[in-house]
């Protein structure tokens, strides 16, 4: 049964594409088919092939259906800026509606477990007029939530959380992903976002100093075959 999800976080470096990552390499190894795209990013670099972006490049590398790179990332933008400002600078326009018809794509593949992955927080402009979770809300899909647990991150989650049930989306669940190893009170942090989220706590992720897909796989098996359940 196919199973897919708008990924999000609560801020930029709060960790979507590792988790993402590794929610893909935990299907995997439970025998599932995946996919994922990342429809916009910035911050690529030019290869022989073209514009190329990290984050892209492994969540293919999770990905057991393979597309051509172009239909992964079909926005890519070489600054490591807000995307809506590095795509006037290319001359592109970006639009819900062009994003939707290439999500469509990755979607008619079928896949076990597909995964788009946003850019930034929630309410990130692509256009004077749009904004990326207007996409998330033409999908339809239910959203996994990652926060970044550093200072300051229960306030971002909240809101985040509170944006995204306000849009009218199911909010799937969070993942806690400790991106500061030196966090004051993490245990109590986590205690206060498990208490007041609106949904499951999927995952908790510790810092990992190399966080590859396999490790952060280790901690989210259990919420892999959770989301994948729903």
């Amino acid at each position: 049964m196919m199973q897919a999800f708008f990924i999000t976080g609560t801020d930029t470096d709060a960790g979507k594409t590792s988790i993402a990552a590794g929610l893909l390499c935990a299907a995997k190894q439970q025998q599932r088919s995946t996919l994922a795209m990342k429809p916009v990013a910035s911050g690529c670099e030019m290869t022989a092939q073209g514009l190329r972006n990290s984050d892209a490049l492994a969540l293919i590398a999770q990905s057991t259906v393979q597309l051509p790179y172009s239909q992964v990332n079909p926005y890519a933008f070489a600054p490591a800026i807000a995307p809506h400002i590095a795509a006037q600078e290319a001359g592109v326009e970006l639009s819900v509606a062009d994003l939707y018809r290439a999500a469509q794509v990755v979607l008619q593949q079928q896949a076990d477990f597909t995964l788009i992955e946003g850019a930034g927080g929630w309410r990130v402009p692509i256009s004077a007029t749009e904004f990326l979770s207007d996409f998330a809300i033409a999908l339809q899909l239910p959203v996994i939530l990652v926060v970044g647990v550093k200072l300051g991150c229960i306030n971002h989650a909240l809101l985040t959380a509170q944006a995204i049930l306000n849009d009218g989306l199911e909010l799937a669940g969070w993942v806690a992903n400790v991106i500061d190893p030196n966090c004051a009170r993490l245990a109590e942090n986590l205690a206060t976002l498990q208490q007041l989220m609106p949904a499951p706590c999927l995952a908790e992720v510790p810092y990992l100093p190399v966080a590859s897909a396999e490790h952060i796989a280790e901690h989210v098996q259990q919420a892999c075959q959770y989301v994948v359940k729903q």
